[in-house]
């Protein structure tokens, strides 16, 4: 479970730089979380 937390942020890196506002960082962290609990 660990590996699939550390490959996901890491994956996560470019989408998340190209976020420009504090907002948009929150809502794409919402939306990963939302997909996991889905599985």
């Amino acid at each position: 479970m660990k590996r699939i937390v550390i490959i996901s942020l890491i994956a996560l890196l470019p989408v998340l730089s190209a976020c420009n506002t504090i907002k948009g960082v929150g809502r794409d962290i919402e939306s990963v979380g939302e997909a996991l609990d889905g599985k």
